[in-house]
Order: structure tokens, then sequence, then C-alpha cells
């Protein structure tokens, strides 16, 4: 799993408070990293997981490092699905509700939700003032990634190269040689799956692919271990990206399916409509297809 850093214990201290407070009212298996021995708590205490109402699986703070060092706002992330045992996948979450943490300097909080099969909700919290105001996401309608932001994610150091390879190849075949002096699309590493899904709904980001864990053979033959990946309380709140219009898929175009655990790796891509999906899709599963990426078994299942 990730680092727990001293921010990270503090807010799991207020979680377990709320969640006791919560459990006089519903029962539930609670899945967030750092509570209990596996990321697993269920409430009331002398409730039977199988006989658990919900699962409820959450990140108390997800982009605690750019948080930490006030460069970006940070996303408390929540899914929430009915039980079905070990079985329960990230597929099952039928209400999310992200909410952002903002750096100290800012005034302005966003949070958004979406129940599954309605309408997205959304709110900006003035913190100065205490006004609440209507939000509503609005995804780039862009047809083209010219002139946009978007990118394959390569936080830390290990594979950014080759990451960094693909992504240029994407903007190569799409939009072809570069002219002198031109800047041809865009990238932000935003470090924060939660608010990576966030820039995708509020239309700053055209696509997004965060592809870590297929990148683990080519560390394996260099002898390095593979480092940090996204994991499915990173993307418990991609329902209110699907319910927007976003297309979200695995590296294999298909929904994301994971269960609801701390230790799964995934990898996702993330379209702003279906024009940039067309467009990119069969790009990017091409470089990936040459490179070896990719489970063919898996592909056609």
């Amino acid at each position: 799993g990730d680092a727990v850093f001293a921010i990270d214990r503090v807010s799991e201290a207020v979680l377990l408070k709320h969640f006791e407070e919560l459990s006089q009212h519903w029962s539930f298996v609670l899945i967030a990293e750092g509570v209990g021995e596996d990321g697993v708590v269920v409430f009331p205490r002398d409730c039977e997981p199988d006989e658990a109402e919900l699962r409820i699986i959450i990140d108390p703070i997800d982009g605690t490092r750019g948080l930490m060092y006030q460069k970006r706002p940070a996303w408390i992330l929540t899914g929430v699905a009915v039980n079905r045992g070990a079985q329960t996948n990230i597929t099952d979450i039928e209400l999310a509700l992200q909410t952002e943490i903002p750096l100290v300097k800012q005034h302005l909080s966003d949070s958004l939700w979406a129940i599954k099969g309605q309408e997205i909700g959304g709110e900006r919290y003035n913190r100065l003032t205490g006004e609440r105001s209507a939000l509503k996401p609005s995804p780039s309608q862009m047809p083209s990634i010219a002139q946009g932001y978007g990118g394959i994610s390569r936080f830390f150091p290990g594979a950014r190269a080759e990451l960094a390879e693909m992504d240029d190849e994407v903007v190569k075949q799409l939009l072809g040689p570069r002219r002198l002096g031109e800047a041809q699309a865009f990238e932000d590493q935003y470090i924060c799956s939660g608010g990576q899904l966030y820039e995708l709904l509020v239309g700053h980001d055209r696509w997004i692919a965060d592809l870590r864990p297929l990148i683990e053979p080519v560390l394996n033959l260099r002898g390095e271990a593979q480092g940090l990946c996204c994991h499915p309380y990173d993307l418990c709140t991609e329902l209110i990206a699907r319910e927007a219009g976003i297309i979200v898929t695995n590296e294999y175009g298909k929904p994301l399916a994971a269960p609801l655990d701390v230790t799964t790796n995934m990898s996702w891509i993330g379209y702003a409509n279906r024009t940039i999906y067309e467009q990119v899709a069969p790009v990017l599963t091409s470089i990936l297809e040459q490179k070896g990426l990719l489970n063919q078994g898996q592909g056609s299942a």
C-alpha cells in the first residue's frame, strides 16, 4: 500500500469516530488503508462481515503529498455498495462522493456526488462566507487532444522514461510531426486519482491514462521492484465520472473491475468524451500491444 503520513493518522481517527456514529443506523464493512489489521473494520463491532448491509470504501486523503507541500488540493473519496461479501466489486458501487480538501490559501472547496442512474450533484463551498452554490460538472467536448491537457501518469521514479515515450507516441500518431516552436498538447501530473477524475469532470483534461501496473515486466527485467500504483480506494468515485458521460476503462477498454480492498493494483484510462475515446483508445492499445504490455487472453475475455 501507500506510505502513511502523520496527516493520514489524524484523518483516520476522525474517520473512525464518524463511522462509529453511523453504525447506529447501518451495519457495514469499512475498507480503508490504515484501519484494522488488513484495511477492513466491521461496524457495529459485533457484526459479522457477511451479515453487514453495506461495504464502504474510502480514501480519507487522496493526494496527501500535494496537500502536505501545499502544492495541490487533496480529496476525500467515498464509495458505497450493497454488501456482496468478498465478491463485492468496484462496479457494485451505487453511491460515490468526493470532497475537496483545499489548500490553506484556497477559500473555495468543491464536492461532487452521484447515485447510480441518477443526475450528478455538486456544490462549491466558500470557506470565508459560508456560502454554498450549485456546481455542475462539464467535461470537455473538444473533438481533439490538440492544444489540450492530457497524458499518461508518471508520478514517481522507476519507469518514467517508458511511460513518457508512450505518451509522446500517442501525440505523434494523432497530431503528426511537431512544427518548430509548437506545443501540440500539454500535461498535468496531478498526483491524486480523485483529483485527476475531477480535472476530467470540470473540463480541464481531455484524457488521462494511469498504466503503472503494466510497467512491472519492464522493471522486473531490470531487477527493480514495482513502485506505488493506483488502488480501488483511489478510484472508488469513478461512478461520478461515468454518470457525467466520461468514458472510464481499464487497459483493455473494459469497465473497471476490482475487489473492494486496499492492495489490488489498477490501471485506468479516462476520456472526456466519445470522440476523444475513439481517437486515443485504438492508438494507445496498439502501442501497449507492440510493447508486449497487454495480456492477450484478458483482452478477448
